[in-house]
């Protein structure tokens, strides 16, 4: 096998969302597995609707999830010229012919077809003219008839394609563009891509692309044609799945080494194995091993992939991440990054996305917590005063440590004759404003003495004025 060359060649017509991001990967990985390489590419020749914002957001989508390329990024707008060398070759050798049908018979016999319960397609009508290029005249591939092409996909095997169902499609429009069957052809024979990877709703394209390697006498790359990611539904994914474009997951919190992860299960396996580190995913990717049957999207799973990958990144790296979430809520930044990391180390086991353990870094970080109204009228009641005046006293010169602490409390329940709880609960809402918090001791550790006694005195002052 010659040196492994994929691409990815977006259309800048939208943001990446989650099908086009996991094409990407596994392009990327099947590069990177056999030490190849990885091209980027923008299929943007619509005009209409191609935007430089799309081409913007792609790209940081890809760098945020590690998929960095070796090639490019090449635009199909800057090759116009090279697509136009390769269908003159076409029609030279005999393998395209103008064809001067007006679009409006074109639509006139489509809906005839339809009508009668014919397949559309071109009828031939402009095959033998013997037209030359002319205004309004667009250059159509010469199918030949009869035949089949078969695909020899990586995946599904052999897939046969009778020339019946494929008439003369276009390859140049009447205004000289290319159409997209010529374009990528001609790019991916142009710049030496060996595997084309992509989604089974390509695989109709296929061996219109085959027809035009023969007709340039090229040896065509392999194909292996990925299924599609359905809902939990089964049905096609979409927003209402709960799929966003890969920049919104960043913006929602999500890691890109758990999002990758996520992916990389979507319709491909190792054994059991449901956690992959890059270095994992790249010794281990294969195409023997992807699935022929649908994947469907999970969200809740896709949570708890994020939660894990939140675990496992090193406080420090963590306490990076969750900054610019800590400014999305218009929390304060502590300067002391040390407490920072420390009342993160807490909320890390609780949360599933950096939005979460932002939010759930609130109390610790303002100065006046709010408290949740039920929480309040439950446990924040006259009858605990009188044992919250007397924590405030023995907090003043306890030592801020965990087992001195837990020793205090639990003195304090046998000397009132309260369970645990009945104290531990007043307490954490008074420091935290909510009944779930992490371990009672250790937020007290890490909030400080100060904070702790303050906050008392304002739930004491809360209980007496209420």
């Amino acid at each position: 096998m010659s040196a492994v060359k994929t691409r990815f060649p977006p259309s800048p017509t939208g943001h990446l969302h989650l099908g086009g991001a996991r094409t990407a990967l596994f392009n990327w990985l099947f590069a990177r597995h056999h030490q190849g390489s990885f091209v980027l590419r923008f299929e943007d020749t619509d005009r209409e609707r191609s935007r430089q914002e799309y081409v913007d957001s792609i790209r940081e989508a890809l760098e945020w999830l590690g998929l960095e390329w070796d090639e490019g990024p090449y635009f199909q707008s800057e090759r116009l010229d090279l697509y136009r060398e390769y269908a003159h070759k076409l029609y030279q050798s005999g393998h395209a012919y103008y064809c001067e049908c007006p679009p409006e018979e074109l639509e006139r016999k489509r809906k005839e077809a339809l009508a009668s319960g014919r397949k559309p397609g071109y009828d031939g009508t402009c095959r033998e003219k013997d037209l030359g290029p002319g205004p309004g005249r667009v250059l159509r591939l010469r199918v030949p008839r009869p035949g089949v092409t078969v695909v020899e996909d990586l995946i599904r095997g052999a897939v046969s394609f009778d020339h019946s169902e494929i008439d003369d499609f276009i390859l140049l429009r009447s205004d000289g563009s290319p159409t997209y069957h010529l374009a990528v052809v001609v790019d991916d024979l142009t710049m030496g891509i060996t595997h084309v990877i992509r989604g089974d709703d390509h695989l109709s394209n296929t061996p219109k692309q085959l027809l035009l390697y023969r007709a340039l006498e090229a040896s065509p790359p392999f194909f292996a044609h990925v299924p599609m990611i359905l809902g939990p539904d089964g049905a096609r994914l979409s927003k209402r799945h709960g799929a966003r474009s890969v920049l919104e997951y960043r913006e929602e919190g999500y890691l890109p080494q758990a999002l990758r992860n996520y992916l990389v299960r979507l319709g491909w396996s190792w054994g059991d194995q449901e956690i992959f580190t890059l270095e994992e995913m790249i010794e281990k990717f294969d195409l023997s091993r992807i699935n022929k049957a649908a994947a469907r999207f999970d969200p809740e799973k896709l949570l708890a992939v994020n939660a894990y990958w939140l675990r496992a990144t090193p406080t420090p790296k963590l306490a990076e991440e969750v900054l610019p979430f800590l400014r999305k809520l218009g929390l304060p930044v502590p300067e002391d990054r040390r407490y920072l990391e420390e009342a993160l180390e807490t909320v890390k086991p609780r949360a599933r996305t950096l939005l979460e353990a932002a939010e759930m870094l609130r109390f610790y970080l303002v100065e006046e917590i709010d408290y949740d109204p039920e929480a309040a009228r439950k446990f924040l009641t006259p009858d605990i005063a009188p044992v919250l005046e007397r924590l405030l006293e023995e907090l003043s010169r306890v030592e801020f440590k965990d087992e001195p602490l837990e020793r205090l409390f639990r003195g304090l329940a046998e000397e009132t004759g309260l369970k645990l709880k009945k104290i531990a609960q007043p307490v954490r809402v008074a420091l935290t404003g909510k009944t779930v918090s992490p371990g009672l001791f250790e937020i007290m550790r890490i909030l400080g003495r100060e904070r702790v006694l303050r906050r008392l005195r304002r739930a004491l002052e809360f209980i007496r004025t209420r």
